[in-house]
């Protein structure tokens, strides 16, 4: 399995960059793990949200693996337990599945882009700040890998 998080957003502070770097490091080597930085859409005076959204969903697309299987980082998906998300890491593993977790802009994800996605994934019905999804989100990486590996981190 390869595991791709892809995120619209500028350079992140260097608390950041320290956090996923620590979490990143502990990943399985076989996750072959990569976090990708998509550049935001330029926002000239009346553009829409739709047109940046969209704009943003075809460099997300872009830099996508080819054939990965796409999870959309929504706080309007469903809410899973780290024993469900190690589970279902688990089953792509096993599948040797390539699969990218995306995150939207300032403005959200591209609606057509969530609808593409396998499924919705909710880290929090909070709306939360780019730097500190990517923070969490790499933890419960790390998190979830010790599940399947049977340590009792996740307790």
């Amino acid at each position: 399995m390869k595991v791709r998080l892809l995120t619209v957003s500028h350079k992140q502070p260097s608390w950041v960059q320290e956090g996923c770097a620590e979490y990143e490091r502990r990943l399985p080597r076989e996750w072959g793990f990569q976090l990708v930085e998509v550049k935001p859409e330029p926002r000239p005076a009346g553009a829409s949200s739709e047109r940046v959204q969209a704009a943003e969903a075809q460099r997300l697309r872009a830099a996508a693996p080819k054939g990965a299987m796409l999870v959309a980082l929504d706080e309007r998906g469903e809410a899973w337990t780290t024993a469900k998300f190690a589970a279902q890491l688990g089953r792509w593993q096993q599948e040797g599945r390539t699969v990218a977790f995306v995150v939207g802009g300032a403005d959200g994800l591209d609606p057509t882009l969530r609808q593409e996605a396998a499924c919705r994934l909710s880290l929090s019905a909070f709306t939360l700040p780019h730097g500190l999804v990517r923070v969490v989100f790499i933890e419960q990486l790390y998190r979830a890998a010790t599940v399947l590996q049977g340590h009792p981190y996740h307790k």
